[in-house]
Protein backbone atom coordinates (compact mmCIF):
# COMPACT_ATOMS: atom_id res chain seq x y z
CA UNK A 1 0.00 0.00 0.00
CA UNK A 2 1.54 3.43 -0.70
CA UNK A 3 1.21 6.37 0.94
CA UNK A 4 -1.36 7.93 -1.28
CA UNK A 5 -3.88 4.87 -0.63
CA UNK A 6 -2.70 4.21 3.13
CA UNK A 7 -4.15 8.30 3.34
CA UNK A 8 -7.54 7.56 0.91
CA UNK A 9 -7.87 4.55 3.68
CA UNK A 10 -7.38 6.69 6.91
CA UNK A 11 -9.61 9.45 5.88
CA UNK A 12 -12.57 6.77 5.25
CA UNK A 13 -11.72 5.27 8.45
CA UNK A 14 -11.75 8.94 10.46
CA UNK A 15 -15.36 9.21 8.24
CA UNK A 16 -17.00 6.12 8.92
CA UNK A 17 -15.63 6.14 12.88
CA UNK A 18 -17.22 9.94 13.00
CA UNK A 19 -20.32 8.58 11.88
CA UNK A 20 -20.45 6.14 14.25
CA UNK A 21 -19.56 8.33 16.70
CA UNK A 22 -22.94 10.35 16.22
CA UNK A 23 -25.17 7.11 16.06
CA UNK A 24 -23.62 5.79 19.51
CA UNK A 25 -23.63 9.04 20.96
CA UNK A 26 -27.26 9.17 21.10
CA UNK A 27 -27.06 5.96 22.20
CA UNK A 28 -24.64 6.38 25.20
CA UNK A 29 -26.79 9.54 25.73
CA UNK A 30 -29.78 7.60 26.06
CA UNK A 31 -28.88 4.76 28.15
CA UNK A 32 -26.47 6.41 30.33
CA UNK A 33 -28.49 9.50 30.99
CA UNK A 34 -32.00 7.62 31.18
CA UNK A 35 -31.10 3.88 31.98
CA UNK A 36 -33.08 3.31 28.96
CA UNK A 37 -32.36 0.42 26.03
CA UNK A 38 -33.15 1.60 22.72
CA UNK A 39 -33.15 -1.03 20.35
CA UNK A 40 -34.78 1.38 17.64
CA UNK A 41 -32.06 3.75 17.70
CA UNK A 42 -30.63 2.14 14.12
CA UNK A 43 -34.92 3.35 12.69
CA UNK A 44 -33.83 6.64 13.28
CA UNK A 45 -30.74 6.88 11.24
CA UNK A 46 -32.99 4.66 8.71
CA UNK A 47 -35.64 7.61 8.87
CA UNK A 48 -32.83 10.51 8.72
CA UNK A 49 -31.84 8.91 5.67
CA UNK A 50 -34.82 8.55 4.05
CA UNK A 51 -36.30 12.33 5.17
CA UNK A 52 -33.31 13.12 3.19
CA UNK A 53 -33.96 11.29 0.29
CA UNK A 54 -37.57 12.47 -0.29
CA UNK A 55 -37.48 16.01 1.30
CA UNK A 56 -34.56 16.68 -0.85
CA UNK A 57 -36.67 15.63 -3.82
CA UNK A 58 -39.27 17.74 -3.03
CA UNK A 59 -37.61 20.89 -1.61
CA UNK A 60 -34.55 20.56 -4.22
CA UNK A 61 -31.82 20.55 -1.96
CA UNK A 62 -29.76 18.10 0.21
CA UNK A 63 -29.07 21.20 3.03
CA UNK A 64 -32.58 22.03 3.28
CA UNK A 65 -33.75 18.43 3.73
CA UNK A 66 -30.91 18.35 6.50
CA UNK A 67 -32.28 21.51 8.00
CA UNK A 68 -36.38 20.51 8.11
CA UNK A 69 -35.25 16.47 8.78
CA UNK A 70 -33.67 17.84 11.85
CA UNK A 71 -36.16 19.39 13.14
CA UNK A 72 -38.59 17.14 12.77
CA UNK A 73 -36.16 14.40 14.54
CA UNK A 74 -36.55 16.40 17.30
CA UNK A 75 -40.12 16.80 17.41
CA UNK A 76 -40.47 13.15 16.97
CA UNK A 77 -38.02 12.26 19.46
CA UNK A 78 -39.88 14.50 22.28
CA UNK A 79 -43.18 13.18 21.29
CA UNK A 80 -41.82 9.63 21.73
CA UNK A 81 -40.11 10.67 25.04
CA UNK A 82 -43.64 11.84 26.21
CA UNK A 83 -45.80 9.46 24.83
CA UNK A 84 -43.99 5.78 25.32
CA UNK A 85 -40.35 6.07 26.95
CA UNK A 86 -41.15 8.42 29.74
CA UNK A 87 -43.40 5.46 31.43
CA UNK A 88 -40.58 2.74 31.06
CA UNK A 89 -37.87 4.49 32.91
CA UNK A 90 -38.68 2.61 36.15
CA UNK A 91 -39.60 -0.53 34.37
CA UNK A 92 -37.02 -3.57 34.04
CA UNK A 93 -34.69 -3.76 30.81
CA UNK A 94 -36.57 -6.34 29.33
CA UNK A 95 -39.56 -4.15 29.09
CA UNK A 96 -37.89 -1.60 27.62
CA UNK A 97 -36.34 -4.23 25.05
CA UNK A 98 -40.12 -5.38 23.98
CA UNK A 99 -41.17 -1.67 23.76
CA UNK A 100 -37.86 -0.50 21.42
CA UNK A 101 -38.24 -4.07 19.30
CA UNK A 102 -41.70 -3.41 18.82
CA UNK A 103 -40.97 0.32 17.40
CA UNK A 104 -38.60 -1.27 14.56
CA UNK A 105 -41.17 -3.24 13.25
CA UNK A 106 -43.37 -0.12 13.30
CA UNK A 107 -41.14 2.24 11.83
CA UNK A 108 -39.99 -0.07 8.75
CA UNK A 109 -44.18 -0.82 8.04
CA UNK A 110 -44.70 2.63 7.90
CA UNK A 111 -41.36 3.19 5.84
CA UNK A 112 -42.71 0.27 3.40
CA UNK A 113 -46.07 2.27 4.01
CA UNK A 114 -45.03 5.68 2.61
CA UNK A 115 -42.01 5.02 1.08
CA UNK A 116 -42.48 1.77 -0.55
CA UNK A 117 -39.35 -0.87 -0.32
CA UNK A 118 -37.10 0.47 -3.46
CA UNK A 119 -33.39 1.69 -3.13
CA UNK A 120 -33.23 5.01 -3.56
CA UNK A 121 -29.84 7.52 -4.50
CA UNK A 122 -29.64 11.38 -2.90
CA UNK A 123 -27.57 13.16 -5.19
CA UNK A 124 -24.13 14.80 -3.72
CA UNK A 125 -25.19 18.82 -3.64
CA UNK A 126 -23.67 20.06 -6.74
CA UNK A 127 -21.01 22.42 -4.70
CA UNK A 128 -19.82 19.63 -3.26
CA UNK A 129 -19.70 17.17 -6.50
CA UNK A 130 -16.28 17.55 -7.09
CA UNK A 131 -12.44 15.73 -5.95
CA UNK A 132 -9.40 16.48 -4.33
CA UNK A 133 -6.37 15.17 -6.38
CA UNK A 134 -3.62 13.30 -4.14
CA UNK A 135 -2.03 12.23 -7.13
CA UNK A 136 -1.89 11.93 -10.89
CA UNK A 137 -4.38 8.74 -10.38
CA UNK A 138 -6.17 8.88 -7.18
CA UNK A 139 -8.41 11.67 -5.23
CA UNK A 140 -10.94 12.09 -2.46
CA UNK A 141 -14.65 13.16 -3.16
CA UNK A 142 -14.92 16.80 -1.32
CA UNK A 143 -18.19 15.39 0.21
CA UNK A 144 -17.07 12.74 2.43
CA UNK A 145 -14.43 15.71 3.66
CA UNK A 146 -16.84 18.07 4.78
CA UNK A 147 -19.16 15.11 6.24
CA UNK A 148 -15.82 14.39 8.51
CA UNK A 149 -16.19 18.36 9.22
CA UNK A 150 -19.77 18.19 9.86
CA UNK A 151 -19.47 15.28 12.32
CA UNK A 152 -16.92 16.95 14.47
CA UNK A 153 -18.68 20.09 15.22
CA UNK A 154 -21.45 18.01 16.22
CA UNK A 155 -19.20 16.34 18.75
CA UNK A 156 -17.69 19.61 19.51
CA UNK A 157 -20.99 21.17 20.25
CA UNK A 158 -22.17 17.94 21.90
CA UNK A 159 -18.65 18.29 24.51
CA UNK A 160 -19.38 22.05 25.30
CA UNK A 161 -23.01 21.63 25.70
CA UNK A 162 -22.78 18.61 27.92
CA UNK A 163 -19.72 20.12 30.16
CA UNK A 164 -19.57 23.75 29.57
CA UNK A 165 -23.54 24.64 29.74
CA UNK A 166 -25.78 25.13 32.80
CA UNK A 167 -28.31 22.45 30.82
CA UNK A 168 -25.40 20.02 30.77
CA UNK A 169 -24.62 20.61 34.20
CA UNK A 170 -28.44 19.39 34.79
CA UNK A 171 -28.10 16.30 32.11
CA UNK A 172 -25.34 15.52 34.61
CA UNK A 173 -26.67 15.81 37.31
CA UNK A 174 -30.09 14.00 36.54
CA UNK A 175 -27.82 10.97 35.34
CA UNK A 176 -25.68 10.93 38.78
CA UNK A 177 -28.74 10.85 40.98
CA UNK A 178 -32.05 11.71 39.80
CA UNK A 179 -34.16 11.78 43.30
CA UNK A 180 -31.57 14.67 43.93
CA UNK A 181 -32.22 16.50 40.69
CA UNK A 182 -35.98 16.42 41.38
CA UNK A 183 -35.82 18.06 44.99
CA UNK A 184 -33.20 20.65 43.70
CA UNK A 185 -36.70 21.48 41.55
CA UNK A 186 -35.05 20.48 38.15
CA UNK A 187 -37.54 19.60 36.01
CA UNK A 188 -36.18 15.98 35.09
CA UNK A 189 -38.77 15.19 32.55
CA UNK A 190 -37.96 18.32 30.66
CA UNK A 191 -34.31 17.20 30.95
CA UNK A 192 -35.06 13.67 29.75
CA UNK A 193 -37.46 14.84 26.87
CA UNK A 194 -34.33 17.31 25.79
CA UNK A 195 -31.94 14.35 26.07
CA UNK A 196 -33.86 11.90 24.19
CA UNK A 197 -34.79 14.51 21.22
CA UNK A 198 -31.24 15.04 21.23
CA UNK A 199 -30.07 11.76 21.00
CA UNK A 200 -33.00 10.91 17.83
CA UNK A 201 -31.67 14.02 16.17
CA UNK A 202 -27.75 12.76 16.27
CA UNK A 203 -28.63 9.62 14.42
CA UNK A 204 -31.17 11.11 11.90
CA UNK A 205 -28.80 13.15 10.67
CA UNK A 206 -26.31 10.91 10.57
CA UNK A 207 -28.68 9.07 8.32
CA UNK A 208 -28.90 12.35 6.08
CA UNK A 209 -25.13 13.17 5.56
CA UNK A 210 -24.45 9.40 5.21
CA UNK A 211 -27.69 9.18 2.43
CA UNK A 212 -25.19 10.09 -0.54
CA UNK A 213 -22.43 7.50 -0.31
CA UNK A 214 -24.54 4.72 1.39
CA UNK A 215 -27.72 4.62 -0.89
CA UNK A 216 -31.37 4.27 1.22
CA UNK A 217 -32.81 1.12 1.33
CA UNK A 218 -35.04 -1.01 3.77
CA UNK A 219 -33.54 -2.64 6.97
CA UNK A 220 -30.87 -0.24 6.75
CA UNK A 221 -30.94 0.81 10.39
CA UNK A 222 -30.09 -2.97 11.65
CA UNK A 223 -26.24 -2.97 10.65
CA UNK A 224 -25.48 0.15 12.09
CA UNK A 225 -27.26 -0.70 15.02
CA UNK A 226 -25.30 -3.81 15.89
CA UNK A 227 -21.83 -1.12 15.28
CA UNK A 228 -23.71 0.93 17.80
CA UNK A 229 -23.75 -1.25 20.41
CA UNK A 230 -20.15 -2.31 19.69
CA UNK A 231 -18.88 1.20 20.19
CA UNK A 232 -20.50 1.81 23.44
CA UNK A 233 -19.63 -1.58 24.69
CA UNK A 234 -15.97 -0.54 24.11
CA UNK A 235 -15.54 2.74 24.81
CA UNK A 236 -17.68 2.32 28.57
CA UNK A 237 -21.69 2.55 28.81
CA UNK A 238 -22.23 6.56 29.76
CA UNK A 239 -19.22 7.85 28.23
CA UNK A 240 -19.08 10.13 25.19
CA UNK A 241 -15.78 10.00 25.47
CA UNK A 242 -15.53 6.64 25.40
CA UNK A 243 -17.47 6.68 22.47
CA UNK A 244 -15.70 9.23 20.36
CA UNK A 245 -12.64 6.94 21.35
CA UNK A 246 -14.29 3.50 20.66
CA UNK A 247 -15.70 4.73 17.03
CA UNK A 248 -12.33 5.90 15.87
CA UNK A 249 -10.87 2.66 17.07
CA UNK A 250 -14.16 0.71 15.13
CA UNK A 251 -13.46 2.76 12.06
CA UNK A 252 -9.82 2.09 12.07
CA UNK A 253 -9.74 -1.76 12.16
CA UNK A 254 -13.12 -2.18 9.77
CA UNK A 255 -11.56 -0.21 7.12
CA UNK A 256 -7.98 -1.40 7.13
CA UNK A 257 -9.47 -4.75 8.11
CA UNK A 258 -11.15 -5.02 4.47
CA UNK A 259 -8.29 -3.63 2.81
CA UNK A 260 -5.74 -5.41 4.40
CA UNK A 261 -7.06 -8.75 5.56
CA UNK A 262 -10.37 -9.30 4.13
CA UNK A 263 -10.57 -12.99 5.30
CA UNK A 264 -11.42 -12.08 9.04
CA UNK A 265 -12.78 -8.47 8.15
CA UNK A 266 -16.16 -9.51 9.42
CA UNK A 267 -15.07 -10.39 12.35
CA UNK A 268 -12.34 -8.14 13.33
CA UNK A 269 -14.17 -5.58 14.88
CA UNK A 270 -16.09 -8.27 17.32
CA UNK A 271 -11.85 -9.30 17.99
CA UNK A 272 -11.29 -6.10 19.16
CA UNK A 273 -14.08 -5.68 21.29
CA UNK A 274 -13.57 -8.84 22.90
CA UNK A 275 -9.67 -7.98 23.44
CA UNK A 276 -11.07 -4.75 25.44
CA UNK A 277 -13.66 -6.51 27.49
CA UNK A 278 -11.29 -9.42 28.54
CA UNK A 279 -9.01 -6.52 29.91
CA UNK A 280 -11.28 -3.78 30.52
CA UNK A 281 -14.66 -5.50 30.87
CA UNK A 282 -16.14 -1.58 32.11
CA UNK A 283 -14.87 -0.33 28.56
CA UNK A 284 -12.12 1.65 28.56
CA UNK A 285 -13.63 5.53 29.57
CA UNK A 286 -15.80 3.70 33.30
CA UNK A 287 -18.64 6.39 33.74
Amino acid sequence: MDFANFLIQLLNSLQYGLLLFMLAAGLTLIFGIMGVVNLAHGSFYMLGAYLAWFLASQLGSLVLAIIVGTLIAVVLGWLLEWLLFRHFYHRDHLDQVLLTFGLIYIFEEMRSIFWGDDVHAVQVPEMLNWSVPLTDNLSYPVYRLVMSGVCIALALGLYLLISKTRLGMKIRAGAFNREMTEALGINIRLIHGVVFALGVALAAIAGMIASPIASVYPGMGSSVLIMCFVVVVIGGIGSVRGALVAALLVGLVDTFGKVLVPQIAGMAVYMLMAGVLLYKPEGLFKQ
